[in-house]
């Protein structure tokens, strides 16, 4: 503990009511943080879900009548690549999750402060809170969300992340870096606001049951989970669509063209190819950040 006196000395760091160095950083900035710390936890546990799912999808782009599934696959590449094979890709998934996830987090603590006035959200406001955040993100992160795709499908050998802006940027231009948008937006933005509303709504159904203090991580990791699965199936098509737009951009050029291709080559049920390990990681991983969010907001005296 710092004296009195030392505490009156310090003229740069406020130490608020909580006693913590922390108390004089800006509340979005707390919210990065936060956000950025869930997004390094989560995205480490669940990177091998991630390269299992590219990997289903990259098949059925390179091998149309393939039908490998997930623990096949999962077999092969620990057999292939070693155990340490299935974190492959994790070094764009960290320079892409870490600021990510921050950014998504501080853009939805600012929105919901300035825009929402730190009031109740109804389910269309979540929707929208969670959509506009997410887009903020995504738009920002798309180029290393392309390189994470191309090192997860291993048709791709790049020596470093920055090399592979660079060579993917002098081989095919500002495009190539993002490739894909379109179907990334169209399943990151609606995954987030469909996440957010039934979230905020799970949470707010338990409410009543005046449950211990103590379970509420649990509770907050509860309600994440059903939310992520439903969020999870509703915008599994577009993730779909944006692999192969992010793995064959010269290929693939628009939006419906892929669409209209994957259709009529795989049917309805190529739309969800790789759904179920992309379902586990994005609704584990986002329960996950927004436990370890929540928890840490609130030991910053926050309301998140």
């Amino acid at each position: 503990m710092c004296s009195p006196e030392v505490m009156a000395a310090d003229p740069i760091v406020s130490y608020g009511p909580r006693g913590t160095a922390l108390s004089h950083v800006h509340p979005v900035m707390k919210a990065f943080v936060c956000g950025s710390l869930s997004g390094t936890c989560s995205t480490l546990l669940f990177q091998p879900l991630d390269l299992l799912k590219t990997r289903l999808q990259t098949q059925q782009i390179s091998s149309p009548g393939s039908r490998v599934g997930m623990v096949k696959l999962f077999l092969t590449v620990i057999r292939t690549e070693n155990f340490l094979g299935l974190w492959k890709g994790v070094s764009p998934s960290f320079m892409r999750c870490i600021p990510g996830v921050g950014l998504y987090f501080g853009t939805l603590y600012f929105l919901k402060q300035h825009v929402f006035l730190g009031q109740e959200l109804s389910p269309l406001e979540s929707v929208l809170l969670g959509a506009g955040s997410r887009t903020v993100a995504g738009v920002c992160m798309l180029p290393f969300t392309v390189v994470k795709t191309r090192y997860e499908s291993g048709k791709y050998r790049y020596s470093g992340v920055f090399r592979a802006l660079g060579n993917i940027y002098r081989t095919e231009g500002a495009r190539g870096l993002f490739s894909g948008l379109s179907a990334t937006l169209l399943r990151d933005a609606p995954f987030s606001g469909i996440y957010l509303m039934f979230y905020t709504q799970a949470k707010r159904f338990a409410l009543p049951y005046n449950i211990d203090p103590t379970f509420s991580p649990l509770l907050n990791f509860s309600c994440g989970v059903v939310a992520g699965i439903l969020a999870s199936v509703s915008t599994q098509p577009a993730d779909v669509i944006k692999t192969h737009m992010q793995l064959s951009p010269g290929k693939y050029r628009w939006t419906g063209h892929t669409a209209l291709y994957i259709y009529q080559n795989h049917g309805l049920t190529g739309f969800f190819r790789g759904g179920i390990p992309r379902a586990l990681r994005r609704t584990l991983m986002a329960a996950m950040a927004w436990t370890v969010y929540e928890q840490m907001m609130e030991k910053m005296g926050l309301k998140s």
